[in-house]
């Protein structure tokens, strides 16, 4: 388990298989529905929702969620050892999460198209006990509210993956965890919401445009 290889290519590369199940897709296909030729088009579970009904968006959604969190939570318990991990441990704990999301958002089975990664960004957040368990369930609470508010899922999203970075440095602060030998989960979640922001900018578009589709709203077209 400490050599290089395995650190660095193999946990992660296995974590990308993982992540690249397109569970939307799959959902889809049982329920006699191309969902890449549906909706906006997206696999994720927002589309799955629009086009098929809230309960299978809830479920893709779930399942994305776990794909997540499974490979993050089984990586952490089998590298991280004592209160702090060493960095090269949380760089492997990191690659592994990075995997599952990658491979969410550019799945092989779909020819490199995949989902937004929120959902599946969540589950890995989760994962990495407690550093990230703790804000992960901020930013989530954030996110129902301003979805909820807003009826902009995409809203809710831009909105908790910005804040997630500010959350991780609030409850590290306050829980006293020591920030600077974790340097690595901040670069990481930093990149997390650049990703999330950079998958959403078609949405960002949409909603300054004021043309953006809410929860409730069938899609025009």
């Amino acid at each position: 388990m400490d050599h290089p290889i395995v650190l660095f290519v193999v946990l992660p590369l296995a974590a990308y298989g993982v992540g690249s199940t397109p569970f939307g897709y799959l959902i889809a296909r049982l329920r006699g529905t191309d969902i890449r030729r549906a909706g906006s088009g997206n696999v994720g579970a927002t589309n799955v929702g629009r086009v098929l009904g809230r309960k299978w968006g809830v479920l893709c959604f779930v399942l994305d969620v776990v794909k997540g969190f499974v490979p993050v939570l089984i990586a952490g318990r089998l590298l991280v050892r004592g209160d702090v991990p060493a960095l090269d441990r949380q760089a492997a704990w990191l690659a592994v999460g990075c995997g599952v999301i990658l491979g969410h958002v550019f799945t092989f089975y779909l020819r490199f198209r995949g989902g937004k990664g929120v959902a599946t960004s969540l589950g890995v957040v989760l994962g990495v006990f407690p550093y990230f368990t703790w804000p992960g369930l901020a930013a989530l609470g954030l996110w129902i509210a301003v979805t909820l508010a807003s009826r902009y899922v995409s809203l809710g999203s831009i909105v908790a993956g910005t804040a997630f970075v500010p959350l991780f440095a609030g409850f590290g602060l306050a829980l006293d965890w020591p920030l600077l030998q974790l340097w690595p989960l901040m670069v990481f979640a930093a990149a997390m919401a650049a990703l999330i922001l950079l998958r959403h900018r078609g949405n960002i578009g949409r909603l300054l445009a004021g043309t953006e589709n809410r929860i409730g709203r069938k899609r025009a077209g």
